[in-house]
């Protein structure tokens, strides 16, 4: 299932004015090298940042793409990350799953939920659409239990650059991306957002720490 993106096309041109929001916090190999408490990882110079809740996308990031499970090799990780941030403190935001456009009756987000047992972000926006940021935000300061005050004590896990990654820089949120999926990924766009963030750091760009 797929669709394009209006959203993450016009954050190109974002983009070409702050090449650094394109450099992940966090490099992780695969959903199951995701550090369990995240805030240890993410820590330089003496500094621990308050890590309190987590954004997870779905695709081919802790599940197959167009897939409601778990892959196999991830459930007891999940499981760990499920206890150690538990509540409302893990959001799936999926540009399918719970997106308007793309599961207008809200079945596959339905679907995702009873699979995982984590809350699915239903949203009018598809990230890194501004809009999508806001429904993030929303969800998280009207969740007691999620106790997340600003954006800083968010991490948001992904495979792709210019959607899960950009969009934790421009929140200012930690993001981190996952570097190999469940199923390998060779598209045209992915090799060029790839490429695209090569380029940013041989030009000598560092990633941003959300304040």
């Amino acid at each position: 299932m797929s669709s394009f993106n209006f959203s993450a096309t016009m954050h190109v041109f974002y983009l070409l004015t702050q090449p650094q929001h394109l450099i992940p916090a966090l490099r992780i190999p695969t959903f199951a090298d995701l550090p369990i408490p995240l805030s240890n990882a993410l820590s330089t110079g003496g500094i621990r940042p308050d890590i309190r809740a987590l954004v997870l996308d779905k695709d081919n990031c802790f599940a197959a793409p167009d897939s409601s499970v778990i892959y196999p090799a991830y459930k007891d990780h999940f499981k760990r990350l499920r206890e150690a941030y538990p509540g409302d403190k893990i959001l799936i935001v999926s540009n399918t799953a719970g997106t308007r456009s793309m599961d207008p009756e809200f079945k596959l987000a339905d679907t995702l939920e009873r699979e995982t047992g984590v809350r699915v972000l239903r949203h009018r926006a598809k990230k890194p659409d501004p809009e999508c940021i806001d429904e993030i935000m929303g969800f998280f300061l009207k969740s007691p239990s999620a106790g997340v005050e600003r954006a800083s004590q968010i991490a948001v896990v992904g495979d792709r650059i210019l959607t899960d990654i950009a969009m934790a820089n421009r929140m200012g949120a930690w993001g981190v991306w996952v570097e190999k999926g469940v199923v390998p990924m060779n598209t045209l766009p992915m090799r060029l957002e790839q490429a695209w963030l090569r380029k940013v750091e041989d030009a000598g760009y560092k990633s941003v720490r959300p304040s």
